[in-house]
């Protein structure tokens, strides 16, 4: 029987996407709500793993030979197409550095 209630304050945006998304799936807020508490219950923790992501390496840190090695990777990726459009990767750059992230892997 359903005789708790979670309350729980997130930023608007997270949860105006987060919600269409459950819409389009058919998935109550609720249903992913019970879910996650009965994993952590099942896990006995989180059941993901939280980590801060790694810092980029800088050109100051890399030696001549691992730049090099980096754009002659980026480069043959470009000849190949393998690339992303620039503007979607600085959508998501721009995405990235507005709103801290945990990143979520199991």
């Amino acid at each position: 029987m359903k005789d708790s209630t979670v309350s729980a304050r997130v930023e608007n945006n997270v949860k105006i996407e987060a919600e269409d998304i459950l819409q389009k799936l058919g998935v109550p807020v609720s249903v992913v709500i019970n879910s996650l508490y009965r994993q952590i219950i099942y896990h006995h923790g989180i059941p993901f793993s939280l980590t801060i992501p790694s810092e980029p390496r800088t050109l100051d840190a890399m030696s001549e030979a691992e730049l090099d090695a980096k754009l002659q990777h980026s480069y043959a990726q470009s000849l190949a197409e393998q690339g992303r459009p620039m503007n979607d990767v600085f959508d998501e750059l721009e995405e990235s550095s507005q709103s801290p992230e945990i990143t979520a892997s199991k």
